[in-house]
Formats: structure tokens, sequence, C-alpha cells
């Protein structure tokens, strides 16, 4: 049976930019997009429609605002087919460049209708490597599309006789740029005959956090998730090996692995920690995984008989609390930020930043060491530094105004709109050092405080006189003194109604419905995981690798970050 039977893409406005049909008589996309756009929003990757004749199946994706769609009709391995949508939008944007966009792949029909032929071979898949692909189908150009457009042949391999252009003449047209070399790599996900003038070779753990807090300080869940990215700019077909190491582990903290095809998985269940792997050429995911963070014992100390000093603790960047009806009527509410002081980017030791002979750690993203990745010369694993921290705090749909927002303790600006359902405080780089610069040594960790007075409806109406607006034609029928007068004797009256205690309990209640229930963290952190992974060494086998030449030692750099994307939510 075929697996993959068409292939529609649509743009943002739902116009459809292609359609490829491998193989039966699927239903054309004009049929299967209504009755996709009809289905409820949020709509799930698989949707199965009764009313097509046959019944179909429609799996769908989105990427960078275009949807990839593929009809089947046929009972299909799902994770199959959704798997190749997500492989035809890496494929498509390693050639065509990041980000996705439509007019791209309008200006390069030819190299999509070629890339799409390659992937798929009558319906059943083929080809899905960046690297081998490349090997087949040339990425588009400038000098190729112009040479195209007034008619002379560009260096693009002819695949059939039948791909040369038609001629008048009996003369063979002549050919630009070398001849292509039908030679094929023995290792599917890499180009051959690959050549580099300076061999480089770089490793980017990125990993990202999903924290809950308990109003009680106590965490209910911490989970990280990591991504190795690498990259290889490495002459011939090399041989590595990559290892890591953490303190409690590898075997016992790495939970779900997931590895690129060129891993050899029998080395790593023997040695966990260890990828022997042929990388592709450029930059590709290597692995992923997930760390419980509190460890295979967190449950056990959720029990009511265990010590409230046995719970688990977490040495996170930063953590806010909340604390709700506060004031005389509880309107009030205060978010405080907890910076952890081993994230002030300062070192303890002159020496704590030598990590080892084989090649230096640095912090961020980028390519090189020593501080090129996210801006300045901070965030190393010996000094991790806090960058563009920002608190969202939710507000209830009741919520018709916020008050007095001010931050009482601490720098940065807080933002909120009148109709917004959110408090976003954002505290840039250099406000973080100056709030970590007032802890002093203390070792406690530097606070910041943001208080604010939630309206409703009811007292938002209050305060505008209540009752409808009425408009005169007359400008100058508004009395100052009669105006005045009114604001004087409401505000007497709710004094006095304060003062004697009187609806203040009832205001209180209706207040709580009014109050945030959380408070998100967001953040990125340079040179520091969460789950205490480290690269402890990667090493090229001279005698399994080939092409890379006698003596030659590849440049070698790892970055780390963990980025939260409000990832730490503090309940109240």
């Amino acid at each position: 049976m075929s697996a993959i039977e068409a292939l529609y893409i649509f743009d943002e406005q739902n116009d459809p930019l292609l359609e490829h049909i491998y193989a039966g008589r699927p239903p054309p996309g004009s049929t299967v997009l209504p009755l996709y756009l009809a289905h409820p929003s949020p709509r799930p990757s698989l949707i199965y429609f009764s009313q097509t004749n046959p019944p179909t199946l429609l799996y769908s994706i989105v990427q960078d605002n275009l949807l990839f769609l593929s009809p089947s009709s046929t009972d299909t391995e799902p994770l199959q087919v959704l798997e190749f949508l997500h492989r035809v939008a890496d494929v498509l944007e390693d050639f065509l460049g990041s980000p996705l966009l439509a007019s791209r792949i309008e200006s390069s029909y030819d190299t999509v209708a070629q890339l799409l032929s390659e992937m798929v071979d009558g319906g059943i898949i083929a080809s899905t490597e960046p690297n081998a692909l490349r090997d087949v189908v040339e990425a588009p150009s400038f000098m190729r599309n112009l040479l195209g457009g007034v008619g002379l042949p560009s260096s693009t391999p002819s695949l059939t006789p039948s791909a040369t252009p038609f001629s008048l003449t009996s003369r063979p047209s002549p050919r630009l740029g070398p001849t292509p070399i039908n030679t094929s790599s023995p290792v599917p996900w890499r180009r051959a005959n690959v050549r580099h003038t300076s061999n480089e070779m770089y490793v980017d753990i990125v990993e990202t956090l999903q924290i809950i807090i308990a109003p009680s300080g106590r965490p209910l869940s911490a989970i990280s998730n990591g991504t190795i990215a690498f990259t290889a700019k490495v002459s011939g077909v090399p041989d590595l090996l990559l290892q890591l190491g953490c303190p409690g582990g590898v075997s016992s903290t790495i939970s779900l692995p997931v590895f690129h095809p060129s891993v050899r998985l029998n080395r790593w269940k023997e040695r966990p920690g260890e990828l022997s792997f042929v990388p592709p050429d450029g930059r590709f995911v290597l692995a992923g995984y997930e760390v419980d963070l509190l460890g295979p014992a967190a449950l056990d100390s959720f029990s009511s008989s265990t010590k409230s000093n046995a719970a688990p603790k977490l040495n996170i960047p930063a953590t806010a609390s909340i604390r709700t009806s506060l004031g005389p009527t509880g309107a009030e509410f205060e978010v405080r930020i907890t910076l952890n002081p081993r994230f002030s980017g300062k070192s303890s030791s002159p020496l704590s930043s030598v990590t080892g002979p084989s090649f230096p750690r640095a912090g961020g993203l980028g390519r090189g060491l020593g501080g090129s990745g996210f801006g300045g010369t901070q965030g190393t694993t010996a000094a991790p530094v806090i960058e563009e921290m920002t608190v969202d705090i939710p507000l209830p749909a009741t919520v018709k105004n916020v008050r007095d927002l001010r931050i009482s303790r601490g720098p940065g600006d807080a933002v909120y709109s009148p109709g917004d359902r959110n408090i976003e405080w954002r505290i840039n780089s250099r406000e973080i050092g100056i709030l970590m610069s007032t802890d002093r040594g203390a070792g406690t960790g530097a606070t910041a405080t943001l208080r604010g007075t939630v309206v409703g409806q009811e007292e938002e109406d209050a305060i505008d006189g209540g009752g409808p607006v009425s408009l005169t034609n007359d400008p100058y029928d508004y009395n100052d003194d009669q105006s005045l007068l009114s604001y004087q004797a409401l505000s007497e009256i709710s004094s006095k109604r304060d003062d004697t205690g009187i609806g203040n309990d009832k205001r209180i209640k209706q207040n709580k419905v009014l109050m945030p229930s959380c408070a998100t963290v967001s953040f990125k952190v340079k040179g520091w995981l969460a789950s205490g992974i480290k690269v402890e060494g990667l090493n090229v086998d001279q005698k399994r690798s080939k092409g890379l030449g006698s003596g030659i030692t590849p440049y070698k750099g790892v970055k780390y970050l963990c980025v939260s994307r409000k990832g730490v939510e503090s309940r109240c």
C-alpha cells in the first residue's frame, strides 16, 4: 500500500501554493481545504472525513504559517506521514532558507518539484536527508534563476536525457560550470566528496524548563527538555565520539532519548553517555532527551508523613511568589521575584573557568568561543548569567482595569493595557546586574517587588459615575462646581463606609475572584543547564575516519543555553 498519496501546501491566506500527486486519485486540495477549515479550532494533526469518496484521513502540520496537508484513503502509520510532513518542511528550509516563505517556494518551483520527486517514489518514502538530496538536486541561486530566465542552460544535473532543453539546432547546448560527478556517498545522510578548508565541530546544548511551584514553595513538577545540536564542517567521512556526563550519571538522569539515524544505538546501550556517529555535513539535531529534575523519589516526598525539609529543592535562576487580597478591601496583590546569587555572572574562583585540556567551553549559542554567542563575554560554565527576564501575570476575565501598578522595590518596566488579561514585567540584563549587586555577598538572593490594584466592572462603573452618558449640543452646559461637589460627596460616602467597616467583608469576597492565580517567569541563561549535563569529550576516530588527512585536528567548541518561555510557574 502507498503511504503518501499527495502533498498540498497553502500560504498564510490559505491560497494554494502547490499540489503534488504521488499515487492513486486522492481528493484535490480544493476539496479537503474547506473540510479542514470547517473543523473547529484547535485542529488536530489527524482528521477523518467520512463524507468524501472514498473516506479520507487528512494529516496536517503548520510550519512558518504555511499549511501542509496530506490526504490518505488507506490505513497507514500516522507517525510516518506526520514525520514525512515535518521532513518536507525541514528540507525546504534547508534548500530555500529559513523562515520558509511562500514567495521563496513560488520563485523556486523547479527545485521544489525535484525535491518532492526524490523524497517519495510512487508513494513510498525514499530519501528525506538534506545531505543526500544535495547530491541529486542543486540548491537555487540568483545566477541559476537569471540564466534560466533568459533561456540559457544552468548547472543543474540532468536526471534523464529527456530533461535537456529543446533546441532548434542539432548542436548540443553548452553547459556552464563543472560537470557533476554522479558519485553517491556510502553514508546515506552525508554528501559525497565533502571538502572544507577549516575543519570545525561545534556542540550546542539547549534545554527548556517546565516547572510548577505550589503556593507553599514546594515544586510540584520540574521537567527539562534538551536538544543537542551539532555542526560538522569536516572534510571526508569523519567518525566521531561524543561523551556526555552529569553528576548523577547519564543512565539515571536522561529519560526518553531520541537520536539522529547516524547514532550507533548499540554503543549507547552498552555505554550510556557515549554517542558514536558519522555526522551529516553542516548543522543538524544529534539527539534529544528529557530530565526529571525532581528525581525518582519526588512522589515519596509529597506524602504527609514526610518532613517538610525533605521536600525536593531546585537550584533555578529565578522564582516568583504571589500574595493576593491585600489592602483594606482586598483589591491589591504583590508579586516578588527572587534571583539566585549563583547566576550573577561572576566566577567564585579565578581557576574555575578551566574545564580541561580537550576543548574550551562557553555559554550561549553561536559560532566560536569566548562569548561570541548572544553578546558579551559573560555567561560561561563558571559564571552563568541571566538575560532578559520577563514575568507574566495573567488576570481573570472579570478584571477591567489595574490601578496603581508600581514597582516598589527593584528595576524593570511593568506594562498593562486596559482590555488585556496579562501584566508584563520586563527586566533587562543591565538591570538584572544592578539588582544582583544589591545582594552584596549575603548569598540570600536579590529580590524585586511589583504591586497593583485590580478593578472590577462594578467598581469601574462607580468610578465613572454609573448610568448612561448623555450628550448635549450646548458646549457650555458643563458645570465644574456641581461635578466637583458630586465627586466629593461620592468620596465622603465611600470613606465613611470604609471607616465604619460596613461592606468591607463583602468587597473582600468580591475582589477575591479578581486576584491573579499564578505568575510565570521567562529567562535565558548562558553557560548553564538545569540537568547538569556537560560534554566531557569530543574525539575523532582516526582509524575509522576517511579523507580527513593525517595530523589534522578539527577545532572544537561547546556552548550551553537554558531557556524558560513562561516555564517557571508559581501558583497562589
